[in-house]
């Protein structure tokens, strides 16, 4: 997990905590959203996903910030909207959000099969809009 974490800081100009952080949601939003077996496959492979994953479930949440507030007026709650609100209550702005996911999908694609990592950027809603 060190390694993508300080190449996802590297890639978006972000703290570890903050890359961390930043990780862990996405990887929560493709747990929920994306294919279950290949997203399963990805997380897996990364070593450290699942606590990092756990620790930022357990974590204090604060106010959804100018992003956040604007999808609870639109009604909004979930899908990319939802992820997008999130990372932007974590501090990053939209290009941060398109650097960490491109590293992350980087560093999957070194360790999960080509194949597994297309279904999921396929078969998870809005997903091409982050990477």
């Amino acid at each position: 997990m060190e390694e993508l974490i300080s190449r996802v800081a590297a890639a978006a100009g972000l703290d570890a905590a903050t890359a961390r952080k930043a990780v862990a949601i996405i990887l929560q939003f493709l747990e929920k959203e994306g294919p279950r077996g290949e997203v399963a496959d990805m997380i897996n492979a990364i070593p450290g996903a699942r606590e990092a994953m756990s620790a930022e479930e357990a974590a204090p949440k604060k106010s959804g910030g100018l992003m956040g507030g604007l999808l609870g007026a639109l009604g909004g709650g979930g899908g990319l909207m939802a992820l997008a609100g999130k990372l932007s209550s974590a501090g990053l702005d939209m290009g941060q959000m398109k650097s960490v996911g491109k590293e992350l999908f980087r560093y999957a694609r070194e360790h999960v099969p080509e194949e597994e990592m297309k279904a999921i950027a396929a078969k998870t809603p809005g997903l091409g809009q982050l990477l």
